[in-house]
């Protein structure tokens, strides 16, 4: 295993706060709920837990320093009576950690398999909430033999090799990595039973598989890769534990209009060229409605205006909406409205445009020459 210190990303003499703070990273970043299916993440969250387990704990690292240093000097006590009694419950604390739980070892392999779907929601509903019935297949205890495999629940004896524990133990490592890492009986695959007769409902799966729909009421703000955890509403576990959870990860399809970061939502909104020289009331979509918004004389292009608590909606955060008007110009004039124009800007000054007159300078200043009147 590679070094704990390289594990979390700190130098040898790294504090306790950059220490933690490695760590709050490294758990965000490679946390299973969110790599669901991924071995190398989970993998890695677990080193991630095993490192700073025992460089959070000053008596700990010290000691792990010191077996680094003096790498033939053997095992150390952590606090237990004798042995490695503490190094045992430093395992048993990180794999708390790493399932998200206070389940032993033994107890979190009988817990059955997580479930993930992906579900996609409209851009509407996922920034509004909404109600929405899941129907996917999943593994169920089967009835007949009461999850054991074994015809009528009974044709079955106890296996001989873990005597019915389910469980084998393995000693690994030397010195202060000697570990005892505990497995399901590869006799029994953990059931700790032998089957004698197969059940004919579930042909000795101690499952079968069903059909269900669970009811997720999602609160607004979901985005995409956002997930909602519905304990026990995936695979049975056929080993006498808790079923395993329903992961349902969010899809949230583009809007046509809308376009969103974190709470905030964004538009841009066309306007007319009269609107944006004499200003005047334009209809704004929001979430909810359509609220009046008066765009002031003058406005231009690209302006951005701020509509407080407009934006997405959440018990906790209240986002708001950025509207950025672009002025859209006319095309297919007739004659009359090209002479229109021709004639309106010869009464303009150039003056009047504030980006202008100042291009107009800098452009004299650099060719002795100005732009707006020698555009023809």
């Amino acid at each position: 295993m590679a070094n704990y210190y390289d594990i979390l990303g700190v130098k040898k003499d790294a504090t306790q706060d950059e220490i933690k703070s490695a760590y709050r990273k490294l758990v965000k970043q490679y946390h299973p709920d969110l790599h669901p299916g991924d071995a190398n993440c989970a993998a890695k969250f677990k080193e991630v837990n095993e490192a700073n387990e025992v460089l959070s704990d000053p008596q700990k690292r010290r000691q792990y320093d010191y077996e680094q240093e003096h790498p033939n000097m053997g095992g150390f006590n952590f606090g237990g009576d004798g042995g490695f009694g503490g190094f045992g419950d430093i395992f048993g604390d990180i794999f708390s950690q790493f399932t998200g739980g206070g389940a032993t070892y033994s107890e979190q392999n009988k817990k059955g398999q997580d479930v993930t779907l992906e579900v996609e929601l409209s851009f509407l509903d996922a920034a509004k909430g909404c109600t929405r019935d899941i129907t996917y297949t999943r593994k169920e205890p089967c009835e007949k033999c009461k999850s054991t495999g074994a015809k009528n629940g009974t044709q079955y004896s106890t296996c001989q090799n873990c005597k019915g524990s389910g469980q084998v133990q393995y000693m690994s490592g030397g010195g202060i990595f000697r570990s005892i890492s505990v497995k399901a009986c590869p006799e029994c695959s953990g059931t700790g039973k032998k089957i004698i007769e197969k059940c004919d409902a579930c042909q000795g799966r101690g499952y079968n598989k069903k059909s269900t729909t669970v009811t997720l009421e999602i609160p607004a703000g979901a985005d995409t890769n956002s997930y909602m955890k519905k304990r026990a509403y995936g695979d049975a576990s056929t080993l006498g534990g808790e079923a395993g959870d329903l992961i349902v990860v969010f899809k949230v399809l583009p809007h046509k209009i809308f376009k969103r970061k974190n709470y905030d939502l964004y538009i841009e909104l066309p306007i007319s060229y009269k609107t944006a020289v004499l200003g005047a009331k334009v209809k704004i979509p929001t979430l909810e409605e359509t609220i009046d918004f008066t765009i002031p004389e003058g406005t231009q292009s690209g302006k951005t205006f701020i509509l407080r608590g407009k934006g997405i909606k959440t018990k906790r955060v209240v986002g708001d909406m950025y509207v950025t008007v672009t002025i859209e110009v006319p095309t297919r004039l007739s004659r009359g409205q090209r002479k229109n124009i021709e004639d309106f800007d010869e009464s303009i000054d150039v003056k009047q445009y504030e980006k202008l007159k100042k291009f107009d300078v800098d452009m004299k200043s650099l060719y002795g020459t100005t732009y707006y009147k020698n555009e023809k």
